[in-house]
């Protein structure tokens, strides 16, 4: 074991830390079980710790560092994957830690060290062996085209296109999140968009890779996306999916490759500002929750709100964390899969902000957003809709007839 997953700034970052616990304080994990050991500071002291602990010499002496024993470090990799990576202790660091790529860091130290949750193994093996999260047939990645009202002969894979949408694993494969590529392509098509999906040759974007520990095979995946998209002839790539987003706006060189990029919610804020959509009226009162990676990841919260607020008819209230202090809806950080309960307990404590809003609609620019707070309201029979922008604004087209 060693020091060499962190950077020398992390190695100093660390030493910052003036144990303020605020981040423990803002922390949706901590709030959702009211257990300090899933929180960031309780994860960073013990970070503290294993470098003193492998330092040895005069400073661990010093620091009567000990190292962990099997135990403890089974106790320790466990918190470090109960976090959901929303980066809300990051921001809200008054010393400005890189905490969020701290973690991803920490979980590469864990992963190199043999003290991880054995169900990475699985995350790997399926991205390795089918390029997606799921394990599925990556041939069938685009087989969500078949449920559109009126599918196209070519099922929207064109030789050449003017524009790539970047569909993501969960709404291509997930049934309750195939509602959001559907309204996408729907809009896209009555915008006269020159678009195409990449079908099987799209890859997972490498996310899951990172979360789990796992950096040293992400490039394959940067590669052979970035080849995709070019052979298609593109100039720019729509992603519906803000994760698939960030990490294309971090990681991938799409600039060097004359490509630019674009959030769904950006990229529908420009088809209404050029009238290229027009929109009918909807009696709606909505709340709008910002997905960690599109806000405080992507830094963008403007243009969703924009487009909620183009639609007619509609009320829009702000829940009272909102933008860059939104609370994350439990969904994020590969989280589910090793505590499913956590997951379920941030959603609900999500679903009561909205609530309190007075709001009928919640409205969010995610798949794995709508699926965390829907599959929570759904089961707690809340009675609140949950839609993803694309869904809403899919419901707002005016009809020709209308226009």
């Amino acid at each position: 074991m060693s020091n060499q997953s962190y950077t020398i700034k992390q190695c100093l970052e660390m030493a910052a830390c003036t144990n303020c616990q605020i981040c423990a304080d803002e922390c949706p994990a901590v709030q959702a079980v009211r257990q300090g050991e899933v929180s960031p500071i309780y994860r960073l002291q013990r970070l503290q710790n294993i470098f003193r602990s492998r330092t040895g010499g005069l400073l661990q002496k010093l620091f009567r560092a000990k190292t962990l024993s099997d135990e403890q470090w089974e106790i320790f990799s466990k918190t470090v994957f109960q976090c959901t990576l929303c980066g809300k202790c990051q921001e809200i660091c008054p010393v400005g830690i890189g905490l969020k790529e701290l973690w991803l860091s920490l979980r590469h130290d864990l992963v190199q060290s043999e003290h991880y949750p054995k169900k990475i193994n699985m995350v790997r093996d399926n991205l390795l062996e089918s390029r997606n999260v799921f394990a599925e047939d990556n041939e069938e990645r685009g087989e969500w085209v078949e449920d559109m009202d009126d599918p196209p002969e070519d099922l929207l894979i064109r030789e050449q296109s003017e524009v790539v949408y970047f569909t993501g694993c969960v709404a291509a494969y997930f049934p309750l999140a195939q509602k959001i590529p559907l309204a996408l392509a729907d809009i896209l098509l009555k915008a006269d968009v020159d678009f195409s999906l990449l079908g099987e040759q799209e890859w997972c974007c490498g996310l899951p890779l990172l979360n789990s520990g796992l950096p040293e095979l992400f490039q394959e995946f940067i590669d052979h996306n970035i080849a995709a998209v070019k052979e298609k002839g593109a100039n720019d790539v729509v992603f519906a999916c803000p994760s698939c987003y960030e990490i294309w706006k971090k990681y991938y060189p799409y600039q060097a490759n004359g490509l630019r990029i674009h959030h769904a919610s950006q990229y529908l804020d420009t088809l209404i500002e050029q009238r290229k959509l027009p929109l009918k009226t909807l009696d709606m009162t909505v709340t709008y929750h910002d997905p960690c990676d599109l806000g405080r990841g992507a830094r963008e919260f403007d243009a969703p709100r924009r487009v909620i607020q183009a639609i007619p008819g509609i009320r829009f209230v702000e829940m009272p964390n909102n933008r860059e202090n939104c609370a994350c809806c439990g969904g994020g950080g590969n989280l589910e899969m090793f505590d499913a309960d956590l997951t379920t307990g941030i959603a609900g404590a999500k679903i009561e902000e909205a609530r309190s809003t007075g709001a009928d609609t919640i409205v969010t620019a995610c798949q794995q957003c709508v699926r965390t707070m829907l599959t929570y309201a759904k089961r707690n029979k809340v009675p609140i809709q949950v839609l993803d922008l694309t869904q809403l604004v899919q419901k707002a087209l005016a009809e020709e007839d209308d226009a």
